[in-house]
């Protein structure tokens, strides 16, 4: 795994596009205000719900199918298949399939969300990660508003401290929205007043008619 990258700020811009090379280390939490993943949210219960459901009592596996809906506090994955799983200390772990699978999780503090899609996900409760697999993307939003995102083969989300690793597959699992396959990030600069660009100002009612106005 890379090395945690130091946080991003608008002096480093011409740096992070640099990154989009084979590899990136990311963290998203330097673009604004300094925020991490929904820290309640690991000691929120897991709850599954599902078509269909096998439990294998011996290896402590349940296999769900069929419109998977996983939850935990903020954390939602929607998939066509997942399993979970409890280890001896009694930690949580997950993989979904879809096509593609989706993950969601609101940031601590602010009105944000980490958005992530791929064609399988791995969820570990312990160490508090997220990996995205097979045309995999990441994007931090604003409600509909996208504000950043990027896009490889093999994301690895550490919630604890929004830490991206990021691995590329030239020539390989292309999407629309990133033929290369390379790995491709955007970052949405911001203006001083925090708007995102095209964003309109607020309109505020005058005192008073210009002269000549009626």
């Amino acid at each position: 795994m890379t090395r945690p990258a130091t946080p991003l700020t608008h002096s480093r811009f011409p740096a992070a596009l640099a990154a989009t090379a084979l590899a990136a280390a990311i963290a998203l939490s330097g673009w604004t205000a300094p925020a991490c993943a929904e820290k309640a949210d690991r000691d929120q219960p897991l709850a599954v719900e599902s078509d269909q459901m096998q439990y294998d009592d011996i290896k402590q596996v349940g296999t769900f199918t069929g419109r998977v809906v996983l939850t935990k506090g903020s954390i939602v994955v929607r998939a066509d298949r997942l399993t979970v799983r409890q280890d001896e200390e009694g930690w949580q772990h997950a993989t979904a399939w879809g096509a593609p699978a989706t993950f969601r999780q609101k940031r601590e503090g602010v009105n944000e969300w980490i958005e992530g899609r791929g064609r399988r996900i791995d969820y570990d409760g312990k160490r508090e990660t997220v990996r995205l697999q097979q045309q995999a993307s990441m994007q931090r939003t604003d409600g509909a508003r996208i504000l950043d995102e990027i896009h490889g083969n093999d994301i690895l989300y550490e919630s604890g401290t929004e830490l991206f690793s990021v691995q590329g597959a030239a020539g390989k699992e292309a999407t629309p929205e990133n033929p290369s396959g390379r790995v491709r990030m955007v970052i949405q600069p911001r203006t001083a007043n925090g708007q995102a660009p095209g964003e309109p100002a607020p309109l505020k009612p005058a005192d008073r008619l210009a002269p000549g106005s009626r």
